[in-house]
């Protein structure tokens, strides 16, 4: 498994990771297996959020007993992060994950607090331990602007950003300045959200014959095509141990310059759009 520098000051951490949305909503047995299954291949990145429902006690029973082997990452509702309020949630949410500290804590999208109240909740929690770094996840370049004044230069670990084959809007500026100040760019919904390329469309015949060459999966060159960037990391979900397996077999596929070249143009990133795009 390929792993990056996960921002400027961070760790290295798995290209390819775990996400964690609606893992909740069926097996909860089979989603555990999944998890670990994951965690074996090497996927020790796994990302969840208050918001997720059931997923943080899922992810709590997946990592018991192996804690130390993941770098573990939850988030903070907006309605949440206020200066006391993010400090709570952030209280739950390691009591949900039957855990002392993350490493890493997001602000899940912009909200009505001041970002000098969430920042400043952030920085109390790390002097205490309890967060070793802290993030953001929807954040457009201005947003990002007004953190990094609040902040200050090295503090911002991540921005976790929709980014798939068929939604690469981020490319235009949010990469860019990612990669400028030193901040990880972590892809949720990495396979589109009931979107990913069909097999029948001229950009998804092409994606298949990728993968023929490769012996791979069509998912598997996707997300190395994202993850192409050393500042990129990926969270697929994963139901089952199967699939687990499958995108943690991208981490060893390697593409070259000449299929990315193609892939690129099979999946224009299209034009820079007024907002940046969110599920």
């Amino acid at each position: 498994m390929r792993t990056e520098k996960f921002g400027g000051n961070g760790p290295e951490v798995p290209v390819i990771g775990q996400g964690t949305w609606y893992i909740d909503q069926g097996d909860r047995k089979r989603a555990v297996v999944a998890l670990r299954r994951g965690l074996d291949l090497g996927m020790t990145h796994i990302d969840t959020a208050e918001m997720y429902g059931d997923a943080e006690p899922v992810v709590a029973e997946a990592i018991a007993g192996r804690r130390d082997e993941v770098f573990l990452v939850s988030k903070v509702l907006p309605s949440n992060a206020s200066r006391r309020g993010t400090i709570a949630a952030c209280e739950r949410s390691l009591a949900r994950l039957k855990t002392d500290r993350l490493d890493c804590y997001l602000l899940h999208w912009r909200g009505a607090y001041p970002l000098d109240e969430t920042v400043a909740a952030f920085d109390g929690l790390m002097r205490a331990g309890k967060i070793r770094s802290w993030g953001v996840s929807n954040f457009d370049t201005g947003d990002l602007n007004e953190l990094l004044a609040v902040a200050g230069k090295g503090k911002i670990a991540c921005n976790q950003v929709l980014y798939h084959l068929q939604e690469r809007a981020i490319e235009h500026a949010v990469i860019p300045w990612c990669e400028e100040h030193g901040v990880a760019v972590v892809a949720y919904s990495p396979f589109g959200h009931n979107d990913f390329p069909s097999p029948r469309s001229p950009a998804g015949e092409l994606l298949q014959s990728v993968a023929a060459a490769h012996g791979a999966s069509p998912r598997q060159v996707a997300l190395v095509f994202l993850a192409r960037r050393p500042s990129v990391f990926v969270i697929p979900k994963a139901g089952s141990p199967e699939h687990a397996a499958d995108n943690a077999a991208a981490g060893k596929l390697e593409l070259s310059d000449g299929e990315i070249a193609a892939l690129d143009k099979a999946f224009p990133r299209g034009p820079k759009p007024r907002g940046l795009p969110m599920l």
